[in-house]
């Protein structure tokens, strides 16, 4: 049977708990998608700091699990047929936590893949489109002379938050009145953009009045607030 000293990446990052799920993760707009997830569903789970500012996601150990390097991914031990499941990409650990869970995504047939595709929807436009903006607001596209790209992702992160506003209207969360991983997908982004990269004024954010409440609505949840520090920056 598979034990998780079967994944190269426990020598790197060794699990103190191996019954847990175990995290590995920063907290970026992606990385904060799986800790709120499970803070919300109170899963147990160890969380491992990889600093992809300091490469840790592109070492050997970190691409035997996600050969992406990329941020977030786990290892569940007790996954499908009760043997260890490593997992990578944002939303296929949140759908599979959903599952594992039995929470946040809805019962209901049709509720259930209208909340997939705002999750997609999150990984297609929301995440590639503020992240650019991001990059070219925040970090080292600041300094090229070229202002289209900059003004390209700030008019596409605009439509887009449009998109959300109009999803919102009359509506308390994504998918209606019940709270699913498709504003677990986008709450971290969303509040990057406007925090972390400073771009709210420049995205005209002070527009979309149905987007500040929910995302008010999504901050005020305790375990939003746990999983936006987790795991703690270096």
């Amino acid at each position: 049977m598979a034990e998780l000293s079967d994944f190269p990446i426990t020598t790197r990052w060794p699990a103190r708990h191996p019954e847990r799920i175990q995290l590995y993760s920063m907290p970026t707009p992606n990385g904060v998608k799986a800790s709120i997830m499970l803070e919300e569903t109170g899963l147990d789970y160890e969380v491992h700091l990889v600093d992809i500012t300091t490469g840790q996601s592109h070492t050997p150990e970190f691409l035997s699990l996600n050969p992406n390097g990329k941020i977030p991914a786990i290892i569940d031990p007790d996954g499908p047929g009760g043997k260890p499941l490593g997992l990578f990409e944002s939303g296929a650990i949140l759908m599979y936590l959903a599952q594992k869970s039995g929470c946040f995504l809805p019962a209901d047939a049709a509720l259930r893949w209208q909340t997939i595709q705002w999750v997609f929807f999150q990984v297609g436009s929301i995440g590639p489109m503020f992240g650019q903006l991001g990059y070219f607001k925040k970090f080292a596209g600041k300094d090229i002379e070229d202002p289209r790209p900059l003004q390209r992702y700030v008019a596409e992160s605009r439509r887009l938050l449009g998109v959300l506003d109009t999803q919102l209207e009359g509506r308390t969360w994504l998918v209606g009145d019940e709270y699913t991983i498709a504003d677990i997908a986008s709450l971290g982004w969303v509040n990057s953009l406007v925090d972390f990269y400073g771009a709210g004024e420049l995205t005209g954010y002070a527009d979309f009045t149905h987007v500040q409440d929910w995302l008010q609505r999504g901050l005020a949840r305790n375990a939003v607030q746990r999983g936006l520090q987790i795991p703690p920056a270096p």
